[in-house]
This record gives C-alpha cells, structure tokens and sequence, in this order.
C-alpha cells in the first residue's frame, strides 16, 4: 500500500513545449507550491518531432525534448520541484511513435532493411496484406499527388550522402533511405564509362566492384535467419563504410556517383528518363502513394488515422524495454514519481501492460521503499467500470468531469431542448442512430484499410473449417463493419480462452445489434464472429487456428477503440449540437443530466473502489473548458429563453448567409452550435479592438475545426472552401460591431446573464472536485475562470504573471481576518469573477494539504436538504479520526434565482431551505472560505438554513476540529 505522502494532494498540469519550457516552468513552482499542488503533472517531454506542440509524436524515448530544455535545466526544474516539497508525474506515450519526416532511426532503419531491421518488429505492421504489390513492403502515403505525378515533376529525389555511404530518396522534409542491397543499381549505373576512363584494372574502379559485389550478396530482406539478419546488419555498415572512404580518396569516383544520381533522377521535360529511377523505388522496402490512399491500402497500424503517428508493438518485451528505459530510469533517481499511460486502449493487450509497468516499477522501487503513482487515460462508457484486476491507481478521470458537469444541466428540460433543437435545425436522428451511422462512415472512408486487415484475418479461420469455408470475405468484412459499429463500449479486452463476464456482454450486444441491423441474406456468418471473439473453440482444434482465434479477437479489440473515438469523439460530438456542454471525452449527450443520487453513488464508489483515481474538469483533449460548459448548462434551465433568442436571432442574421452549391450556409445546424459557442465563451470584460479581432478569429478557427470534423459538408480529407468561406463570413458578420448589427448587442445582454449564473456553477464544479473522493487535476491556468475552446484553442500560452498577482493579493487580503468577509463578497461583485475561483481552488487546497487523510479516505456522507429549494443545493460530509467537514454547493441557479435576481447570496431566494449537517460531538464549524463560525449548541440547529451558508459566499466548506470550542463570532 502507497504511503499517503506518494498519493498526489492535487495536480496541476502543464503543456511543455518550444515556447514553454523547463526554465518556464521552474520559475512557476513557487506560485503551484503557494497553491496547494503537490505533484507537477507534464505532457511528455522526451524527443519529439521538432516543432511539436503536445509531445505524443515521439522519434527518440531514450533522450529529453531539446526544444523544451538540456538535461541541465530538466536537473534544475527537477531540484527546484524538490526544494518546494513537490512531486512530477509525466505523461507517457506506449502506443505509437512520430514516423516520416528523418529524424526516427527505428522508423528508418525499417525502411532501410524491412522485415530484416532489428526493428522490424518494434511498430504493428503487417508484411503479408492481401495485395501482392505490398508483400514485404509498408505502404508510404505521403504524396500530395499520385505517384506517377510526382515522380515525373522531380519531387521524389534520390541523393548520395558521400560522408557515411549511403542513398536515400527524399520528399520534401522525408527521407527515405535507399535498401543497401540495391546500391548495385546506382553504383554500377553506366559503370563501362567509367571503366574506360580510368581503365579497368584501377585500383578505385576495383575497390567500387568489390564494392557493388560485397553488398549484391547481401542476404535477402525476406525469409532471413536471425544469423542472416546479423550478417545483413553488420556487412552493410562495412560497405557502407568502405563506400564512404573510397569517396573521400576519390574524386573521380565522387563525381561518377555524382553523375548517375543526377541521371537517375531523371528530367521532367522526358517522363521516359524517369524509368530507372521508378524500377529503383520499385525495389524499395516500402511503396510511396498518395496520402489519401491510407484510408484503403495502409499496412501498419496508426494512431487512429493520422499517418505519421505509428503504432508500437508495445506486448513485445524488446519493444517494451526499449521504450521505457529512461523513464524507468528517471523513476529510480526519483524524478519522477508517477506516470499517466496515454491511449492504453490502442494496445494490443492492456492489462499485461500495466502487469509489466507496475512489475518493473516495483523492482526499481521496493529497494528504496517507494511506489509510484499510476493512472491511464482509459475513457469509460455508460456503465462500464474500470477494470479491478489492472494494477493501476484509477484513470486520468474524464468520468467524474462528465459526472459532475450533468450536476448542472436541468434533466426536466431534456424534452423541451430536444424539441427546439429538432425544429430549428430540422434534425430527426436519435444520437444513438447518428453515432451508428458515424462510425460506420469512419469505417467506410477513414478506417477502410483497418477493417480489411480484419476481414482478411477472419476470412484465413473460416477457410480452416469445413463449417465456416464458405463465409466470402466481402460477407465477413460487412458483418464484421457492422458489429464494430454497433459495440457498446471502446473496446473489451479479452487476451486469453477465460472470457470475463462483462466482455462477454459487451460482444453478445454488439453481434445482436449488427444482426438486427444486418441486411445479409445469411445472418450466421453472425454466430461465427461471436465465437470467434469469445474465443469460443474446441479443445480438438489444432493450435496454430487457436492461436489465430486469439489474435484475431485482440487485433479487432484495438480497431473498436479507435473506431469509437473517430465515430464518437470526433464526429458525433460534433453533429449533434442540442446541448453541446454534454459533448465532452467520455461523456453521452444522449443522457440529459445527472441526478444528485447518481453524483453520490459515483463518489461512494470510488471512495471504495478507487480512492485515488484522478478528478479532472477540463483537459488539454477537451471540447471546451470547464466554465465554458457550465455557461451552456445554464441553457437547460430556461429553454423558452433560449428559443426566444434563437428566433429572433435566425431572423435577423438570415441575410448573412450565403447559398452554397443551392442551399443556405452554414447550415442550421452549425448555426446551432456557433450560437452556443459564443454564449459559452462571450469575454467577460468589454474588449478593445485588436482583443475583439483575436477573438473573432477564435471562434472562426473552432468553427472551422468543428464543421471539418463532422464529416458532412467539409472535412480535412476533403476541404470545401466555399462552405468553409461561407461559415468564416457569417461568423464575422455576426460578430461585426456596428450599430446595425442588432444581434451583437441581443447576445451580448444574453450573454451576460448566462456568464453570471455560469460562474455559480463553475464554483460548485470547482468546490466539489476539490472535495470529493479522488486526486482533483487542474489544467494549467483553470484554476481562474478560463473560457477555452478545443485545441489548439485550449493550448494556447497561459499569462502565469497575471495569475501570480492576483493570488499575491488574495493572499494579503485573506490575511485580515476581520475584514475577510468583505474581500470575500466583493470577489462576486467586481466585473472579472475569476479571483473567486482562484481563492476557491487555493484555501481547499491548501485545507486538502493540511489534512491528506480526511480527503484520501475519509468517509464519504451524502447530506440531505429539505425545503422549497432543496434541489438547488448539493451536499456531503467528509469524515475520518473525528474530524469533519461539510462541503455545499448551489445547482440549477437559473431557476433559483429566476429573471430578477442576480445572486444566490441572498437569504430570501432559498426560501427558508435547510441543510442537515452531522452533529458528532462538534460544538461549532468554522466556514472556510469567509470565517464565520457556525455553532452547535443543541440538536435543534442541526439544520442549517441554506441561505445563511451562502449569504457571503456562494459556495460553503464548514470544518470542525476534534473538541473545537464554542466560536466568539457566529453565522446568526
């Protein structure tokens, strides 16, 4: 069991980068310490592809990111993180590395020698597809044109780097190396010319040929012995060698190299002097093609689809090994102190992974009598919990933002915003139909060639039964898109014959709803999947067909995953627009809310479960920050408001449009959603001019984003710029400051009034994140109210000055205690709201550092309210060795508060509602954040009017202390 000193108080993340750095954040860490952070939470920093904004593109895992510091400064930011008490997690990377470019020596040692690179089997690619032009090889989509295109514009260009021996073809910034077997086809490129100039017995044109023969008997890239691998890998360093050093004493020979590159690059005014340079390429270990053909004929395994982010084979114990070694190292030296495993769902077997990570930590650590603190960013669905058998602390907690967001979307409002969505955009679909259908769409156009490796696969196990040989690989692949399309979950993560009860479900529901969706005239190619993906086989059937039952069930486990998040995340959540706060990783806008039952339930579950699994309310892979969605919530609560506007605001900003390709642009839908967007993100203050244009062109890039992203009209594979244009107008048109423009000033009053009640919710959030069971998470600068957009909106520099001078005078004025309560409701009454959420996050926080044990595993007590207001407010107790505290939050404001009021802390608006807080033997409770002392003086008091929590403060922490004393001042 982890000392309670290992298990982080809070965590702050940070995104390091170019602009930001270890210098950067060293010089923070006073102000993360001050705040009650104990453990510096990074995105990854080890060697990414230059220029790399987030770090998950990883080319080098044994070496530090130069552009964020030297290993000096990392020793410097690691120091100073010590002298300020404080710990560092880091974000890893185990599914896939950045490939392309020239800058990743496996990548390109695979390219180099294919299947006979010693890391051949380090990245997931499958050397036998179906294709005959692809056996042996990897497939390049990096072409802007087609091959032919390009090859005969002289973009495809073969150079000879004389220094160390050896070709290479590059594309623009890629380099492709040259395989060294067919060197002979440069090197002996008109080599009697050459002959007869410096004669045939020269001592430079026999040291070439022995050259040219030495690598023409190297062993073949395909069938190779382990022994033949070796050969392979060491002699063509020593031509390569040899090579190089004859070119350095040779001028002749130099320029005869010199002079066959140039001819075999060939002359784009003759398209026939490009013949030998394509037969070179043509007996490459790779095929170049036009990027868009990924989608189809791809043979290595992608993070999702973006080409240059390719999968690792992680389950291989060299991969593994090689990968984390210096991770692992710095976790010994005690750098690091724990570890974030990104995507853990793109592996091919999960939970032998955390088994190994966990395995190897413990050896490193045990000796030093510590442990490491471990969380994976697994997204859960709907009901689905965490796997208890993982060796790991819990996830990186999408699920409680989720859960705590529904808190303050008003659930009796689902019909009537359902009906206004319908009727403004003239949307029928279900969500569950339109994530159906979207990720039957990622399988059909970005996905295609993952879905083919499958049915390929499947199809080689049918052929090995007489029961099963006549399914038809188009019959396979077409169930098998319909079963992935219709799975409940990301993924199950079945790795061996005993099939767990829960993954049993979960594919029995996707094979019944692929069924009844089905229109095959032979539905029991069906009943075959499903066996085949319980690993349903017969102890008769021979080994290897077991084996490939297996593999196949774990290879389909990682496309579901990625199917999911394309569909879900990346699509749906950008279609279906009713209430776009509920749009969020890991959440189901299909589900209007959460009740506070359901938010106690979570939380007693987690306290037993997972008590320390993370709580985050906004990450850098969210949609929209915390406080933009608890601005949209307040949507829910006054949907004849919203309608009120939305017509008005359609009539008026018709003219706007443009008709593209015959119809209105953009389209109601995403009219729909811009609407929601600046209502969720209007500047809280008045902007000059080049602020107001900044801010423009915020909400043009997301809009942008969010239309490519759908899928429908636009997309990134294929842009429609007049659409596109279209949309950019209308948004600046909206957004223009004229006095003409009635709808600035409509939404601007509107929006002001959602911004105010927004800030309630964004301090319950705030309040009950920091309080709950689990280790709370704030994305770097969330600890101020911050209206972010998704990335790289959410990534964009955070002002760390600005943030240090307002909590410095935070800090002095919560110093005087007699005129706390003051500072405090002034907090709520000046125009930027922001201190209030950081003087929030700073006193629990630093009440969370006092008492670590109370917060880690403290009881969990849910507390009940009582009165016409009673829905209004959510309440629990912590408890642990006598001592307790009370944490209450408003909900649901708008109504509270209806059209006239502006504030909750006002003792009339709660109606003489009452909280009851526990007795215990506590004789008084002190208030948090204003000071006020609550006493106890009999059962009777036991509940406490809701009005006199809030009245100076609109959030309430109440703290006892073990035999406290009667208080000199009171709440009365």
């Amino acid at each position: 069991m982890k000392r309670t000193d290992e298990i982080p108080t809070a965590t702050y993340r940070l995104q390091l980068n170019p602009h930001f750095t270890f210098r950067d954040a060293t010089a923070i860490i006073p102000y993360l310490t001050a705040l009650g952070i104990s453990h510096f939470y990074a995105s990854p920093y080890l060697r990414a592809r230059p220029g790399s904004m987030h770090g998950y593109d990883i080319i080098d895992h044994n070496s530090l990111n130069p552009e964020i510091g030297s290993p000096e400064e990392y020793d410097q930011f690691v120091a100073e993180l010590h002298r300020h008490g404080m710990r560092q997690i880091l974000d890893i990377v185990p599914n896939h590395m950045g490939v392309m470019g020239s800058d990743n020596a496996w990548w390109l040692d695979v390219l180099e020698n294919g299947e006979a690179s010693d890391y051949a089997d380090f990245f997931d690619i499958d050397w036998d597809p179906i294709k005959d032009e692809l056996q042996g090889k990897v497939l390049i989509p990096v072409l802007g044109e087609q091959y032919g295109n390009v090859l005969e514009k002289g973009e495809l260009k073969l150079t000879f780097d004389a220094d160390h021996g050896e070709f290479s073809i590059f594309y623009y910034q890629h380099r492709f190396p040259i395989a060294p077997r067919e060197y002979p086809r440069i090197l002996g490129f008109e080599i009697d010319g050459l002959q007869e100039r410096l004669g045939p017995t020269h001592q430079d044109v026999l040291e070439l040929q022995s050259i040219i023969t030495a690598f023409n008997h190297l062993p073949e890239r395909r069938g190779a012995t382990p022994e033949q691998k070796a050969e392979r890998n060491r002699e063509k360093e020593v031509q390569k060698r040899r090579l190089a050093a004859l070119c350095a004493r040779s001028p002749e020979i130099r320029e005869f190299i010199a002079a066959n590159v140039s001819k075999i690059n060939g002359n784009p005014d003759d398209p026939r002097s490009f013949d030998a340079l394509h037969e070179l390429i043509k007996a490459q270990p790779y095929r170049f093609a036009q990027w868009r053909v990924a989608a189809d004929d791809i043979n290595y395994r992608r993070f999702f689809d973006i080409n240059d982010l390719a999968a690792l084979r992680t389950e291989n114990e060299a991969v593994f090994n090689a990968t984390h070694k210096l991770i692992l190292d710095l976790v010994t030296q005690g750098k690091l102190d724990g570890l974030r495993v990104d995507h853990p769902d793109g592996l091919y077997d999960p939970a032998r992974y955390f088994e190994q990570l966990r395995d190897r930590l413990r050896q490193e650590l045990e000796p030093q009598n510590r442990e490491a603190y471990l969380v994976a960013e697994k997204i859960l669905t709907g009901k689905e919990r965490l796997r208890k058998q993982w060796p790991i602390d819990g996830t990186t907690g999408y699920e409680f933002s989720n859960l705590v967001n529904g808190l303050f979307v008003d659930a009796s409002a689902a019909a009537p915003m359902e009906r206004i969505y319908r009727s403004f955009t003239g949307i029928s679909s279900d969500f569950p139909d339109l994530v159906y259908e979207c990720k039957k769409q990622i399988l059909r156009v970005v996905l295609a060639s993952e879905l083919t490796v499958l049915a390929n696969l499947l199809s080689r196990i049918a052929l090995a039964s007489r029961y099963t040989c006549d399914f038809t690989l188009n019959s396979l692949r077409s169930a098998l898109a319909e079963v992935i399309a219709s799975f409940p979950v990301y993924r199950t993560y079945v790795n061996g014959p005993d099939v767990s009860d829960e993954d049993r479900k979960y594919v029995q529901q996707a094979v019944a709803a692929g069924k009844r969706r089905s229109t095959a005239a032979d539905l029991s190619v069906f009943d075959f999947i499903q066996r085949i993906l319980l690993i349903d086989v017969y102890g008769s059937d021979a080994g290897w067909y077991k084996q490939a039952v297996l593999r196949f069930s774990m290879k389909f486990q990682q496309v579901t995953a990625a199917v999911m998040a394309k569909g879900l995340e990346d699509t749906a959540f950008y279609r279906y627009n009713r209430l776009v706060s509920l749009n969020d990783v890991g959440g189901n806008p299909g589900q209007f809310g959460t009740t506070v039952e359901e938010f106690h339930r979570a939380n007693r579950e987690r306290l037993c479960c997972w008590p320390d699994s993370m709580l985050s309310s906004s990450t850098h892979d969210s949609k929209r920050s915390e406080d933009v969605r608890a601005r949209i919530n307040v949507l829910s609560e006054m949907p004849k408001n919203w309608l009120a506007r939305l017509r008005d605001w359609r009539d008026w900003n018709r003219g706007k449009k443009r008709e593209v390709e015959g119809f209105p642009a953009p389209t109601r839908n995403d009219e729909y959603l811009l609407y929601q967007t600046l209502v969720g993100t209007w500047p809280q203050q008045p902007l000059g001019q080049e602020d107001w244009l900044r801010f423009t062109q915020r909400i043009e890039q997301y809009m942008i984003k969010a239309v490519r992203e759908a899928k429908q009209l636009t997309s990134w594979a294929n842009t429609n710029s007049n659409y596109e244009d279209a949309l950019i107008q209308f948004v600046r048109a909206l957004l223009d400051r004229s006095p003409q423009n009635r709808f600035m000033s409509d939404c601007e009053q509107f929006a002001q009034r959602i911004a105010r009640i927004g800030t309630f919710n964004s301090l319950s959030q705030t309040l009950l994140k920091l309080t709950s069971p689990g280790v709370p998470d704030i994305y770097q600068g969330n600890e101020l109210l911050t209206y972010n957009l998704v990335d790289p909106d959410n990534r964009r520099p955070v002002d760390f000055a600005r943030r240090t001078r307002l909590f410095t005078t935070l800090q002095e004025q919560a110093s005087s205690t007699r005129e706390l309560q003051d500072h405090v409701r002034a907090l709520m009454s000046c125009p930027d709201t922001s201190g209030a959420k950081l003087y929030v996050t700073w006193k629990t926080l630093s009440l969370r550092r006092q008492h670590p044990l109370l917060f880690q595993r403290g009881e969990y007590v849910p507390l009940y309210t009582s009165g016409p207001k009673s829905e209004h407010a959510v309440a629990f107790a912590r408890r642990q060795a006598g001592r307790t505290i009370v944490v209450a939050v408003p909900r649901l404001c708008a109504r509270l508060l209806g059209d006239t009021r502006n504030t909750i802390c006002d003792e009339s608006v709660w109606e003489n509602s009452t909280l009851q807080i526990p007795h215990d033997n506590v004789t008084c409770y002190h208030d948090l954040f204003t000071g006020e002392c609550l006493p106890l003086n009999g059962v009777e008091t036991r509940s406490v009017p809701l009005g006199r929590l809030f009245r100076n403060f609109p959030v309430s922490v109440l703290v006892s202390e073990p035999g406290s004393q009667n208080c000199d001042s009171s709440v009365s």
